[in-house]
């Protein structure tokens, strides 16, 4: 997608039915714990989550291979110069016609915004979700050249990237709603923001974004973690929980052809603290013992710093590379490999099980000791 109106772009969130009609909560998982002590917090199944997302993706490419996944819910799609396949057909009919498919071959509802960039795209999908009491039919397509009178209706905060420390600073200039900036020029916004910041606004408010679909982007990180639904107290529970996380990341990793140079322990403890550890090995790795070992010594230090009890516990991979990159890299390093050809057969033949008998058919025991 970019900023030419001939440019046909249409943006999908998908998410569950409940979600779509407006059940949902925009709050922070942490500030409802605080304003509801005694809720039950439910573990997210990630394994089906992981696999709806999939199964939306296939059915996304049916109708344009142009389509990348910004995250498990949410897909953007070009259908740029698809007008003859289409035989002219309006984008929102387009829009219709694949919402329908998704539903019928997934189960799941999805919203779907068009317009000419990413960002009007993704916004225009937000208005379409149906709630209760709006007319919204879950497509809203935003015409060419109607994108200024569009962006109108949004505040600041509703532009992705403008976090809470950016919107302080433009709340002491008096900003706070889209068309408080569309009064000034970008020249005013420069003097103000700086270049940089003063051009980046003067576009978003109007909803430039030339941001390109990238249908083969590679992840900058891979995570997986979990909330208890009662803080964790004892080593070892933390540590029981710790390996099923790493080897969900590690296969994460296997399934995206990737390996990782960067491992990080994520801990959030009973009074919301969030601590954090990370190591970066000489060589990337994959394989499930590997990437369980470094993390349980990077929990060991969390722990060792401060004990008490944890709510979260995250495994994070990065510095993504490719296998062509490790065995650059080793030729490097004369120190023996943290990871080994035999960890990396154990690994594959363990997501060979589980592909055909299924995510719970084989685990590995966690070795003793403290974590």
């Amino acid at each position: 997608m970019g900023g030419s109106p001939e440019r046909r772009g249409v943006v999908t969130s998908a998410s569950y039915e409940a979600r779509a009609y407006g059940v949902h909560s925009a709050m922070p998982m942490a500030r409802a714990v605080r304003l509801c002590p005694n809720a039950t917090v439910v573990p997210v199944p990630w394994e089906a989550c992981a696999r709806k997302s999939r199964d939306i993706k296939e059915v996304l490419e049916r109708f344009t291979p142009a389509v990348e996944q910004a995250s498990s819910d949410e897909f953007y799609v070009d259908l740029t110069g698809t007008e003859q396949l289409y035989s002219g057909e309006p984008l929102a009919a387009t829009a219709r016609r694949m919402r329908e498919a998704v539903a019928r071959e997934t189960t799941l509802v999805v919203s779907i915004g068009g317009g000419t960039s990413k960002l009007v795209a993704k916004l225009a999908a937000g208005v379409a979700k149906p709630r209760a009491g709006t007319p919204a039919d879950g497509v809203h397509v935003v015409a060419p050249g109607a994108e200024l009178e569009f962006m109108r209706r949004f505040s600041l905060a509703d532009i992705p990237f403008i976090g809470p420390k950016f919107q302080e600073r433009l709340a002491k200039l008096g900003l706070h709603a889209v068309s408080d900036v569309l009064r000034y020029e970008s020249e005013t916004l420069i003097g103000w923001l700086g270049r940089r910041e003063g051009e980046w606004l003067a576009e978003r408010v109007r909803g430039i974004d030339a941001t390109p679909v990238e249908p083969h982007r590679e992840p900058k990180s891979i995570s997986r973690d979990e909330t208890f639904p009662q803080d964790l107290v004892e080593d070892d529970a933390l540590a029981t929980r710790l390996l099923a996380l790493a080897d969900r990341a590690a296969a994460d990793l296997r399934e995206a052809g990737l390996l990782a140079r960067t491992i990080t322990v994520k801990l959030r403890d009973a009074d919301f603290t969030t601590r954090q550890a990370s190591r970066t090995l000489a060589d990337p790795v994959q394989s499930n013992r590997t990437v369980y070992e470094v993390a349980r010594e990077l929990l060991r230090r969390l722990r060792a710093a401060r004990r008490v009890p944890a709510r979260l516990l995250g495994v994070a991979v990065s510095q993504l590379v490719t296998p062509d990159a490790r065995a650059q890299l080793s030729l490097l390093d004369e120190v023996r490999p943290l990871e080994t050809e035999r960890d990396r057969i154990i690994s594959r033949v363990i997501d060979e099980v589980r592909e055909r008998f299924g995510p719970d058919a084989l685990g590995r025991a966690r070795s003793h000791g403290s974590a």
